[in-house]
C-alpha cells in the first residue's frame, strides 16, 4: 500500500528505491508491489478509499470535539 501511495503521487520508480527511510527498496521489489496493484486494483482501490473516509471522518469528529 506504501508503494502504490508514494506511486500515485507521483513519486518515480527511481525515487521510490530511495523513498522509503525504513530500508532501500530494490526496482523488482517496486515492480513486484506495482504488479500486485495492477492485478487487485478494485481491491486496493477500495482500501484506499475507505482509509480517506475514515480519516476525513476522524478529522470531522476531531474538528467538532474542538468547539
Amino acid at each position: 500500500m506504501d508503494v502504490v501511495g508514494a506511486y500515485k503521487a507521483g513519486v518515480p520508480d527511481e525515487q521510490l528505491r530511495e523513498y522509503f527511510s525504513s530500508r532501500t527498496l530494490t526496482l523488482s521489489e517496486i515492480h513486484s508491489a506495482l504488479a500486485y496493484y495492477y492485478d487487485h486494483q478494485a481491491e486496493i482501490d477500495a482500501a484506499f478509499a475507505e482509509d480517506e473516509d475514515l480519516g476525513q471522518k476522524a478529522e470531522s469528529e476531531r474538528v467538532q470535539a474542538s468547539h
